[in-house]
């Protein structure tokens, strides 16, 4: 199917033809043509409001209620349109973690889930299921979307034992496919009937990120897989229009069939008979500059080897829009034309920059849930003597990063079996909030942002964003050292000798939850090498070493280096995510010697309440085990690095900075960051 798809790309472009089909009609009458308009939101994650629950304000770039506006408004344009939503809805903001925690506390929901309450006034033809549905188990999953007045489909998650009730090992554990016979407004202005098809997907790495809720229970096929099964069934059974629905990002067109791919959507533009893909899970926008070079994309028209393709970011800051136009044939319709965009709810460069304002219905339908909500997050679990600020963490070691190991580090150790508690514990830990600036979605304000003094469960939920669960691996040292060194491709290589601006921070192929800090070791890292892994932790550079100085501290003061530390045995507290995702070295479900059910943000809370119960406060001062490798030349350096552009940046940066770094007063840069020199060339002040 993929060689015949690409067959035909092929020959439509090197006669100047469409691909997707011929213009000409059959006689000289008039065409019968329906112009269909497909809407997607995609990544909500809870964010129903437009509110930032971690400042306390009302935020016009995210939120479903603007994008309800943005919905309503493109509706409204044509005289067709259908509305879904690709996935990654139930979790990611503290409104998804005031009803998760009433699950957990309860086993209840407690009636619709607020982000049903909003959905089901806004007519969805359906929804498809993210990776992140599955974060809190099967039984949450199901008693949530039962609330959902439109269906949902995926396509290659299957069932094993000990699964839903009413359902057979080998049986689809959602529906896998769903055909809409909508009624259409015609060219002519008479009805007609289109059968549109739809078809969903999620990562088979869910097996990996929620090994807890799913091992023995769900299989995965891999998505291409699962297309290929179903679509041809979909044409047998009439579908006009195939949209497909994969909860998965771009992909590679070098290997676009990998039947384990997380992104396929590449791939998916290959098969037979897919006529649309709205997309998702990366949180990014397609199409936009980003995506410049990918082979065969129309950026333009918004097309993948000429499928009309759309993926509309995150949290509802953009909604996608693919409109496809069908004419009648020999009494069937084909598409003969398509095109795709995605449409931002705000734009900091317009003159009235909030493109659209809140939808009052959607803001009275989860009031109450807001409410809840607030109370929630406000809870007090303790106090702080510092500030924890993120402004700094992929220059410097950063105490919002720090305060995470702290605790991860402390549950471990608290729950070591006999056989493991002479083992030294290590802690891995990321920056979850550092700009985000990889992509079109960049956020000049995606910081931590944690003042001194009283804390509350929104202030640990700012410091760890993600619903993770506590996970520890067993390791040897020289497995801690590739795990740091895929780590470094964080950075770009800086050359020692050149004048030129270089900038430090790698964006475009490493993203920050990736940039994990190990404590518990000492090391620093050569920016002059190139590095040994990609953005993947595949290798690129065998020989390559940025990692250096790497060493261990036993409890008696004898510090261990090379051979000795490489053979080594470490635990590392990390989460279910990395623990089990096999990416990086040592980890894997063979490393994993502990599960445990408490979540990281969790660990964080109560760590932060017995330290402030113990001592009167929490103290989240960096340890700076870590650094770069000051380099050694005679040639002045222009070494840049973008961070948040704020007075509270500004001061917070004057005061903590090791090296020295200088704010460019005279650069500016598109996505609104501050621009930084730093100096590699001066040793660190001393903290």
């Amino acid at each position: 199917m993929l060689n015949k798809k690409i067959l035909a790309v092929v020959i439509a472009s090197s006669l100047g033809l469409a691909a997707c089909g011929s213009d000409n009609n059959d006689d000289n009458t008039t065409a019968v043509q329906v112009d269909l308009r497909i809407l997607e939101t995609s990544d909500l994650h809870t964010n129903i409001m437009d509110y930032d629950y971690y400042k306390s304000k009302y935020d016009p770039t995210i939120g479903l209620a603007r994008t309800a506006s943005l919905i309503k408004q493109k509706g409204s344009d044509v005289s067709n349109f259908v509305l879904v939503d690709n996935g990654d809805l139930l979790q990611g903001s503290p409104m998804g973690d005031y009803v998760a925690n009433n699950f957990k506390r309860d086993n209840t929901i407690g009636g619709t889930h607020p982000a049903y309450k909003a959905m089901n006034t806004l007519g969805y033809s359906v929804g498809n299921i993210g990776n992140h549905e599955f974060n809190y188990g099967l039984d949450f999953l199901s008693e949530a979307i039962a609330g959902a007045n439109f269906p949902y489909i995926n396509a290659n998650v299957l069932c094993e034992a000990d699964c839903w009730e009413g359902k057979e090992k080998g049986d689809n554990l959602f529906t896998p496919y769903l055909i809409e016979e909508k009624v259409v407004i015609d060219s002519n202005g008479d009805q007609q009937i289109v059968k549109i098809g739809y078809i969903g997907f999620v990562p088979p790495q869910i097996l990996l990120w929620d090994k807890q809720n799913l091992s023995g229970k769900v299989s995965v096929m891999g998505i291409v897989e699962a297309a290929e099964k179903f679509v041809p069934i979909m044409k047998e059974e009439g579908a006009d229009v195939i949209v497909a629905i994969p909860h998965s990002g771009v992909g590679s067109p070098t290997n676009p069939v990998d039947v384990n791919d997380e992104n396929a959507t590449y791939a998916l533009s290959l098969v037979d008979g897919i006529d649309a893909i709205t997309f998702g899970h990366s949180h990014s926008v397609f199409p936009s500059a980003t995506f410049d070079g990918l082979a065969n994309a129309d950026l333009e028209k918004g097309t993948i080897n000429g499928v009309a393709a759309v993926m509309p970011g995150r949290w509802g800051d953009n909604l996608g829009v693919v409109d496809i136009k069908l004419e009648m044939k020999n009494g069937k319709w084909m598409v003969i034309d398509r095109s795709a965009k995605a449409e931002p709810i705000y734009d900091k460069n317009a003159e009235q920059p909030e493109l659209v304002q809140a939808d009052n219905g959607i803001r009275d339908a989860v009031a109450m849930d807001h409410a809840n909500t607030l109370a929630y997050v406000d809870q007090p679990i303790g106090k702080a003597s510092a500030d924890m600020y993120s402004f700094l963490t992929l220059v410097q070691d950063d105490p919002s990063v720090q305060i995470v190991s702290n605790a991860q580090i402390e549950k471990v150790k608290q729950n070591l079996t006999d056989a493991l508690k002479d083992i030294p514990v290590l802690s891995a830990s990321a920056p979850f909030k550092a700009g985000g600036r990889h992509s079109t979605a960049a956020d000049a304000d995606s910081y931590v942002q944690v003042p001194a003094g009283d804390l509350t469960y929104k202030n640990a939920a700012d410091l760890y964003l993600y619903p993770n669960t506590m996970v520890a691996v067993k390791v040897t040292g020289a497995q801690v050292k590739d795990w740091l060194e895929c780590s470094a491709n964080q950075f770009n290589q800086i050359a020692p000798n050149s004048t030129e601006p270089q900038y430090l921070i790698n964006w475009d192929t490493h993203r920050t939850y990736n940039f994990d800090v190990i404590d518990g070791v000492t090391y620093k890292i050569d920016v002059t090498q190139p590095t040994k892994f990609d953005g993947n932790c595949k290798v690129v550079n065998a020989d390559a070493n940025r990692i250096v100085g790497l060493s261990f501290q036993e409890e008696d003061g004898t510090i261990i280096t090379g051979e000795a530390l490489a053979t080594k045995e470490f635990i590392i507290a990390s989460n279910n995510y990395r623990a089990f995702g096999g990416k990086f070295a040592g980890t894997g479900s063979d490393y994993v010697v502990m599960e445990l059910p408490d979540s990281n943000r969790e660990a964080l809370a109560e760590y932060i309440t017995v330290e402030t119960e113990a001592n009167g406060e929490v103290n989240p001062a960096a340890d700076n085990n870590w650094d770069f490798v000051t380099i050694n030349t005679a040639t002045k350096l222009d070494v840049r690095f973008e961070t948040q552009d704020s007075e509270l940046a500004d001061k917070f940066i004057a005061e903590q900075q090791l090296r020295k770094l200088t704010k460019r007063s005279d650069l500016t840069d598109e996505f609104g960051f501050a621009i930084y020199n730093i100096d590699l060339t001066t040793e660190p002040a001393a903290k």
